[in-house]
């Protein structure tokens, strides 16, 4: 077992120790020195290190396979005395504890190192105040690996939060993975044990040793850690922050507009799979390129805290503050944010704290004990993904996970996080039956705590990062979500849409010839549109698991399945909401997503005859976006009912929807539906006698996009007699075949 200090030189030549210097130090008690050996013992500084003694001061080392342990003391050199076990002792006679190192001899050298039981602790009252009371919002600065120089000398300070073990080590590559020589020290009543190690730096392998209070020991990684080795290996790795940040003009701006006010279309990505084999750096490169061209303001990236199984697609997480390291390192990633914000656009992350996996080398029964889950196996156990739920109503674990909300925004500059699962937190009974669940204090169904933890992580968030939005994939009918929490909402700034987006897709799946008894399923959505603050998903959830690609969803030939993705994607830009697309559906890509391979690039390629087909559509989704940002009627009144008017949504036997947007100046955007083959001639809408002339802006059939090349008019539409549809002009328009029209005033 090697355990060397990195920053100090190899002795230049052998020391000689003074004849007779060093006398036998008091002997260990027997139960000491047992609880050391087993790893059991909660102040190892207390018989380690140096210490005052009659006549001098006791030095005390554990130091297993070595062969001689020295103190070197102003360049002197005194060996200790061996005591077994890998223990080595003595008395010097000096008048105070010195300035010293050990000069420690194993079989392949004499190396030079630090005591690290000669420190005092790293952490402050402050801090294990508010470790104590679940309210330290930096709590990644307080416990984990952090670098520093500590009482003048460089190393690590090692922190993790174990309340129920009776002693904690640490090992790592640094020990030859042999705890033994790294004992921690117990910080009171708050649970967390500390060790500063010097000479341990950035890169270092490590984990903790826990030695459970009724028996065992086993190896546990860092709930902390701030990067892991690349899975399927496990240890945590000591890193550091060095990115010099290039986005200060994004971060100073991001907040000048409430997000629900602005232009909000995202482009959700699996950052492994959108291009495989690229970095993080290397997808600095592409990535926001591609988004810019295609006109996106956001990127939605699926969880990116270290998970262990790939198939997971990053939702069963282990190490919460860490990238995970397929891609890089940390810096990496913060490359990838400061590149994709020079572009203009924004980062949302994908944020798991509803459960984690059962891996024995992670969180599960972390000191022993239940820790992050409940104690009640019942409500542990998440009965639909074999995870465990967190226990919200203990604070340290409140505190982890806020914590860690915080984290991303202030460490990586992360500009949303889409929370997951909202609804598997919210209910007690979520995929339970009955006798497997308890009713909160009140009799209901709600769990409270969970409710609280989310109103806490949120008014942290908004309050410590000025800008950020939170997003709740929530689907069910919880009333607040995106009502501010001093209301006695959840908080969120925005909502996952579910009602919309199940509905639109089961409208869609019909035959034309069937959508008229539907009509209803496209039209519902309006009844509570201004409920909370929406944002409209095709997200990854909907083209996977035999659900099909989003252009697999709709019925007919390969000619039709395009025609009613163009029309379906236009009215969803429409739609009073914010947009969310997943990758592989802005080119109509045909197959399910594969988190293996990735979206089927190769569909693009000019030689596959691509251009009508699948360049096409994409053309779309970018005209669709540029449109959209430059148009506020499409999104300054999202969440305001007087920005939206039916022209018509009872043309059921049509097959088409009409209807207005406004922005604040009352300036409209005519959005006309028509989601039946046939092409309908002087077809009468009617229009506000505001306007004079309406022009089209944009036709989801033009021949470019892959369509049969039908406009809607010649030129302007004049407004006038007779009106319809309860408005007091109209225009005549000729309806394109499976197709959505916007039209403009002239």
């Amino acid at each position: 077992m090697a355990l060397r200090d990195t920053s100090l030189p190899e002795p230049s030549g052998p020391l000689t120790p003074r004849p007779g210097a060093c006398g036998a130090a008091p002997a260990l008690a027997s139960d000491d020195r047992a609880r050391l050996l087993a790893g059991a013992h909660h102040d190892p500084h207390a018989l380690l290190g140096a210490h005052p003694v009659p006549g001098g001061v006791a030095f005390r080392a554990l130091r297993p396979c070595a062969r001689s342990v020295s103190v070197v003391v102003q360049g002197r050199r005194t060996a200790l005395l061996p005591e077994g076990d890998g223990f080595f002792s003595g008395v010097l006679p000096l008048p105070e504890v010195p300035a010293y190192s050990l000069l420690v001899a194993y079989p392949d050298g004499e190396h030079e190192a630090q005591d690290p039981y000669r420190f005092l602790p790293a952490l402050g009252e402050v801090d294990l105040h508010l470790v104590r009371e679940g309210r330290h919002e930096q709590l990644w600065k307080a416990l984990g690996a952090e670098p520093m120089v500590h009482q003048g000398v460089t190393g690590t300070r090692f922190a993790v939060w174990a309340p129920n073990a009776r002693g904690v080590r640490v090992t790592g590559d640094f020990t030859c993975w042999d705890g033994t020589a790294l004992p921690m020290r117990s910080l009171g009543s708050c649970g967390v044990w500390e060790l500063f190690v010097p000479g341990v730096g950035e890169g270092a392998r490590y984990k903790f040793e826990i030695t459970a209070r009724h028996g065992g020991r086993f190896l546990k990684a860092d709930p902390m850690a701030r990067a892991t080795e690349v899975p399927p290996a496990t240890a945590s790795v000591v890193t550091a922050a060095h990115h010099e940040w290039r986005d200060e003009e994004w971060m100073a701006r991001r907040g000048e507009v409430p997000p629900h006010e602005a232009p909000f279309s995202v482009y959700e990505v699996h950052l492994p799979s959108w291009r495989p084999g690229l970095t993080y750096r290397q997808l600095a490169d592409e990535l926001p390129a591609y988004v810019q061209d295609l006109g996106f303001t956001h990127v939605e990236l699926m969880p990116l805290a270290e998970h262990p199984f790939g198939g997971s697609w990053g939702y069963q997480v282990t190490g919460f503050y860490a990238p995970t390291s397929r891609l890089g390192t940390p810096d990496d990633f913060r490359f990838l944010v400061d590149a994709l914000h020079r572009a203009g656009i924004g980062v949302i992350l994908d944020w798991v704290p509803a459960h984690f996996p059962k891996d024995d080398w992670a969180l599960a029964r972390f000191d022993g004990e239940p820790l992050y889950e409940p104690g009640d196996s019942r409500r542990a156990e998440h009965p639909d993904w074999g995870t465990l739920e967190f226990d919200f109503g203990r604070t340290e674990v409140r505190n982890f996970l806020v914590a860690n909300a915080v984290y991303w925004c202030e460490e990586f500059h992360i500009d949303g996080l889409r929370v997951d699962a909202v609804a598997s937190m919210l209910y007690l009974d979520y995929s339970r039956d009955s006798g497997q669940w308890t009713p909160n204090v009140h009799g209901g169904r709600e769990d409270l705590d969970a409710v609280a933890f989310l109103q806490e992580m949120n008014a942290t968030v908004y309050r410590r990062a000025p800008g950020v939005v939170t997003l709740a994939e929530e689907s069910t009918a919880w009333d607040g979500v995106t009502r501010p929490t001093d209301s006695g909402g959840l908080g969120f700034g925005m909502k996952w849409n579910m009602g919309w987006m199940h509905d639109s897709l089961q409208y869609m799946a019909h035959e034309p010839v069937h959508r008229k008894y539907h009509h209803h399923e496209m039209t519902f959505s309006m009844v509570y549109a201004y409920s909370e603050n929406y944002i409209l998903p095709i997200s990854h959830d909907e083209v996977v698991h035999g659900k099909r690609s989003l252009v697999s969803k709709m019925p007919g030939d390969w000619w039709r399945q395009r025609a009613d993705l163009r029309a379906y994607l236009a009215h969803m830009w429409a739609h009073p909401g914010k947009q969310l697309l997943f990758m592989g559906q802005e080119f109509a890509q045909g197959a399910e997503w594969s988190e293996a391979h990735g979206p089927d690039w190769w569909l693009l390629d000019p030689a596959y005859g691509a251009e009508a087909d699948h360049r096409g559509v994409r053309d779309l989704v970018r005209d669709l976006n540029t449109l959209y940002t430059a148009t506020p009627a499409l999104w300054q009144r999202d969440t305001d009912p007087a920005g939206f008017q039916w022209i018509t949504g009872d043309a059921a036997d049509d097959n088409v929807f009409a209807f207005l947007r406004l922005d604040a100046a009352g300036d409209p955007l005519l959005a006309v539906c028509h989601l039946s083959p046939v092409v309908r001639h002087d077809y009468r809408v009617g229009v506000p006698d505001s306007v004079t002339a309406w022009r089209e802006v944009l036709n989801t059939d033009a021949a470019r996009y892959g369509g049969s090349g039908v406009a809607s008019c010649a030129g302007p539409l004049t407004a006038g007699s007779p009106g319809v549809h309860g408005r007091p002009a109209s225009i005549r328009l000729t309806l394109p075949p499976l197709a959505t029209v916007w039209l403009r005033p002239a």
